[in-house]
């Protein structure tokens, strides 16, 4: 990017030359250059537009899929802007899945991709009791015993460390 806004700089300055040089002295041979300067400045300003758009995406990108915090070895790379953009849209993203559902808002960034089954076969790791399903039905959570249970229902059990994911 410093190599492209020097070249603009030097465009603009030889272009600023000769359009004073035809204002001053009415030398209209020097049009066709400061048109192609000017091209060319457009061009520059184009690519260095598009270069930043990706970089933004990029960072949305990778909003959704590392999370509000990212590595260390990616901050490093950001300009203060990018930071300051990645902030910005990480609170207008929590704003808003606060805004949806019910009182506890609705985590957009979970589950991305969706389930290849329904059902998930789990371990119980320790003793939980009883556990009421969405039909109604009560099942009753020991340890060393396994399930086969709807994956809405065992993620968030999953997660606690009460149960395990059996992979037959």
């Amino acid at each position: 990017m410093r190599q492209v806004f020097e070249e603009m700089q030097t465009l603009y300055k030889a272009n600023l030359m000769d359009s004073n040089a035809i204002q001053n002295e009415r030398n209209n041979a020097l049009l066709p250059s400061v048109h192609f300067r000017h091209t060319a400045l457009l061009r520059n300003k184009r690519c260095i537009l598009a270069y930043l758009y990706h970089r933004i995406r990029r960072l949305r990108q990778m909003r959704w899929e590392l999370g509000s915090i990212l590595p260390t070895e990616i901050t490093a790379n950001l300009l203060n802007a990018e930071m300051q953009w990645f902030q910005n849209y990480n609170k207008s993203l929590a704003t808003y899945m606060r805004s949806i559902g019910d009182d506890h808002g609705l985590n957009l960034t979970v589950n991305m991709s969706p389930p290849k089954t329904l059902y998930v076969e789990v371990k119980c790791l320790s003793d939980f009791g009883k556990l009421e399903l969405d039909d109604g039905e009560i099942i009753t959570l020991k340890k060393n015993t396994y399930h086969l249970l709807p994956r809405a229902i065992c993620e968030p059990l999953i997660r606690q460390g009460i149960l395990e994911h059996h992979n037959a």
